[in-house]
């Protein structure tokens, strides 16, 4: 090893969790995608090893952020490339329950198939449908969901 490339005992070294501000940056651009639809942006960013699960600052994962803006299509992509339809965000909310409170219907179908749990979240999308008077449409299949009884309780630690 070269003593130039030594770590320089006087330089402090960049703290655990502390990005640099490229990354940020990145990260910022695939939050606007998942937000936006951006469909092809993350489908590329994907191939080349985006996790699926990617979480901001409150706790929203790219599947939350696509499902509550309504973009079925990219909560189909997120799921198929292993986003979990029950992670929860730091405010309890599930993006089924998103979905639900923002009348998305496709996106809870979309939902309902990669397994999301109408019973997680405070509150929960079964909650919500009570709430809105939205029984007679997803009462029935929420009670039938894969998924339900299947998603955590709570957050998933932070490794």
């Amino acid at each position: 090893m070269d003593p130039a490339d030594a770590p320089d005992a006087n330089r402090p070294a960049q703290a655990v969790g502390e990005l640099p501000p490229e990354a940020i940056t990145f990260a910022g651009r695939m939050y606007d995608a998942a937000r936006t639809g951006h469909v092809d942006v993350l489908k590329e960013a994907l191939r080349l090893g985006l996790p699926a699960n990617m979480t901001n600052e409150k706790g929203d994962t790219l599947l939350m952020l696509a499902a509550y803006h309504g973009h079925a299509e990219l909560v189909e992509l997120l799921l198929h490339h292993g986003a979990d339809p029950n992670r929860i965000n730091d405010r309890g909310q599930s993006p089924l329950a998103g979905a639900v409170f923002k009348k998305e219907d496709r996106v809870v179908e979309v939902l309902l198939q990669g397994s999301a749990d109408p019973d997680l979240g405070s509150p929960s999308a079964m909650q919500c449908v009570t709430m809105f008077n939205q029984e007679g449409v997803w009462k029935e299949k929420f009670e039938k969901a894969s998924g339900k009884g299947k998603g955590e309780t709570e957050k998933p630690a932070l490794p």
